[in-house]
């Protein structure tokens, strides 16, 4: 997790350009020094501001999602009640199960023309395009086979009563139609960010976020159960798809399709083959939980835990987000060979990873039960001890994932595929006993799990070092001093939030964000050394520093 203090060449470039000239030259034009200004601000001529402008880009976007989220998930529970809500839960994780199945064409798009950035064989990358696009069509029939299976079986397996098998079956379709329809939309996108050019969509995507959670509420209005929610999903998709696809149109004037030959397409689908799997096993990692609480459990706990997992998973998850809007830019320096520079953007991307995980983290425990009272009822609380192993499940995923997604840059995937198989297919052993036999419910869920992924946890840093040169005695030297400021945080907030209580949503608000200053300091001197501080604060001036715009 130690990182250089020095100046990295992407600030060396910013510093080249961040000249802003004569004051005279200012004073001359006051009437257009504003918008010169912002024009700097927003210039996107280095790569440190493209990363901080996808980052921007994917924070808004999932901002959007957790407010709408928010908003929906009570609408939801009203709307489809805490019976079917489970069932809606189970659902959405068997799709995103059944989603391997598509081949992820979109995966390997976004992976191969991130290392194509600096080429203009447009043609090439036009073939690209065409190679995805068969791909998906080689894996439909397959797709539509598994979503034939699952749209039968699915009441069964949710424990559905028969006068409601019907209405089950036509949701689970729907959501099969929608994960079709998804994988060919997610084209234009993957080229986008494959281009690192996804701070493009800006404004558009987030506004269409709101627009589905629109759809979503007008389905439960007019009370159509999960029909109606499901069907909202599709339409989502569709506008999504079509907003992508002049987005890019717009910004990467190459794109379209050319038909490849063989050897592209058996390449593509080499690739496609690893993204496939790979996604299968990320999806028995981060999905699994309710499927096991489901069966093994009782579908109404998954209710609790889904509720009480929503703040913290949607809060410190937004910087696995943010680091995946970047990872294109990554993608481009690692592809130029630029190993030393790599290394130093992967630590910071892992300092900054630890230091958000653990301040929302905390703030997270110490208001979560209001947080819940507040916004469906405290009844639906899971409790301190499962809130506490719910957000360190989270934190150390996120932190996982970090090293996953680097790992997809390097485009030799084998080796964390088959990692990610045995720890996932570990998690689930674990989880099932705890569940299943010991009765421990949400408490051997989250046991189960993170014992699973803590083969991950050593496993992708080791493979991250192979690559880059590092050795993993080096990382793991810098880990006991952020590890024991985190847990120290972490067990100490729960007994403090037994005697804390607010009443209304603005005095929520308002002691969250005192929460979070004060333990944004706390964590940022106790967790990090002097050099990684100085590293972080450098970071950030290169991000907001104007950049000349000529």
């Amino acid at each position: 997790m130690r990182a250089e203090a020095q100046p990295t060449e992407i600030d060396s470039q910013i510093d080249s350009q961040a000249d802003l000239g004569p004051i005279k030259e200012a004073s001359a034009i006051p009437l257009k020094r504003p918008s010169k200004t912002l024009s700097r601000w927003f210039s996107d001529k280095t790569l440190t501001k493209r990363a901080s402008l996808n980052g921007l880009a994917a924070l808004l976007d999932y901002a959007a999602h957790v407010l709408v989220g928010f908003i929906i998930q009570p609408v939801l529970v009203t709307g489809l009640g805490p019976y079917f809500y489970g069932v809606w839960q189970i659902l959405d994780r068997l799709i995103g199960h059944m989603s391997a199945a598509s081949g992820r064409p979109g995966q390997a798009l976004k992976f191969t023309i991130a290392h194509q950035q600096t080429s203009t064989d447009y043609e090439e990358k036009r073939r690209n395009v065409g190679s995805a696009v068969v791909v998906w069509l080689v894996f439909l029939p397959v797709l539509a086979a598994i979503g034939g299976l699952l749209t039968w079986f699915t009441p069964a397996w949710v424990k559905a009563p028969n006068e409601f098998s019907a209405s089950v079956r036509l949701a689970t379709a729907l959501l099969v139609a929608d994960l079709i329809l998804m994988s060919l939309a997610d084209v234009p996108r993957s080229v986008l960010q494959g281009e690192n050019l996804g701070y493009k969509r800006m404004g558009l995507s987030t506004i269409l976020v709101f627009v589905g959670g629109g759809f979503t509420a007008v389905a439960m209005y007019f009370k159509t159960g999960l029909i109606g929610a499901a069907a909202s999903e599709v339409a989502s998709t569709v506008l999504t798809g079509l907003l992508f696809v002049r987005i890019v149109r717009s910004y990467a004037p190459w794109f379209g399709i050319t038909m490849p030959g063989w050897a592209d397409v058996r390449r593509f689908f080499g690739l496609s083959w690893w993204f496939l799997v790979w996604r299968l096993v990320n999806q028995l990692m981060m999905a699994s939980d309710v499927i096991v609480l489901g069966r093994l459990y009782s579908v109404g706990m998954v209710t609790h835990y889904t509720l009480t997992k929503y703040a913290a998973e949607s809060v410190i998850s937004l910087v696995a987000i943010t680091v995946f809007g970047i990872a294109p830019g990554l993608g481009g320096i690692i592809g130029a060979g630029k190993t030393r520079k790599a290394i130093r953007v992967r630590s910071e991307i892992m300092m900054g990873t630890w230091l958000i995980a653990t301040v929302m983290g905390a703030t997270i425990l110490l208001w979560n039960r209001c947080f819940i009272r507040l916004w469906v009822g405290e009844k639906y609380y899971a409790g301190s001890i499962p809130a506490l192993l719910i957000t360190l499940m989270v934190a150390q995923l996120v932190l996982i994932r970090n090293d996953a997604n680097i790992i997809d840059l390097t485009l030799n995937l084998r080796h964390k595929v088959l990692t990610g198989t045995l720890s996932a297919t570990m998690s689930l052993v674990f989880a099932s006993v705890l569940v299943g036999v010991f009765h421990w419910g949400i408490v051997g869920l989250c046991l189960g799990f993170m014992v699973g992924r803590s083969i991950l946890s050593l496993g992708y840093p080791w493979l991250v070092g192979r690559f880059l040169g590092i050795s993993l005695y080096s990382q793991l030297k810098a880990v006991p001093r952020p590890a024991c400021t985190m847990m120290g945080l972490f067990l100490l907030v729960p007994y403090l939030s037994r005697s804390l209580t607010v009443s209304t949503w603005i005095g929520l608000i308002l002691s969250a964000g005192v929460t979070v200053a004060g333990v944004s300091l706390l964590a940022f001197y106790a967790g990090l050394s002097g050099d990684q501080r100085q590293c972080i604060l450098q970071r950030i001036r290169a991000m907001l520093r104007p950049v000349r715009v000529d």
